[in-house]
């Protein structure tokens, strides 16, 4: 992160920024997301794609592939049911985002 004079940025600057994205997302909670996660969605599912957080009620789960996202979307009403455990917190929907 470079300003227009090539000064390197404060520190203190970049926490900021980093903990101002954060402060959105619970990280508290993502071992009991990869729990539930685990116990609820079937191999290959499991073994390809990671539940990354749950941001303003949205799981959001890392798929290798296209094809994989679309059988996360279908998949997505059974996985649900399983956060619910969560209580106030448990997500809504699911947006898969495929891994670069």
């Amino acid at each position: 992160m470079r300003r227009k004079n090539e000064e390197p940025a404060a520190l203190g600057d970049i926490l900021n920024v980093v903990a101002g994205r954060l402060k959105r997302v619970d990280m508290r909670q993502i071992d009991q997301v990869r729990s539930i996660w685990d116990e609820s969605v079937d191999e290959p599912l499991r073994g390809r794609c990671q539940p990354l957080f749950i941001k303003d009620g949205v799981l959001v789960v890392e798929v290798p592939s296209g094809a994989f996202a679309e059988r996360i979307t279908q998949d997505a009403p059974r996985i649900l049911v399983a956060f619910a455990s969560l209580g106030d917190d448990a997500p809504h929907s699911i947006r898969p985002t495929i891994a670069s």
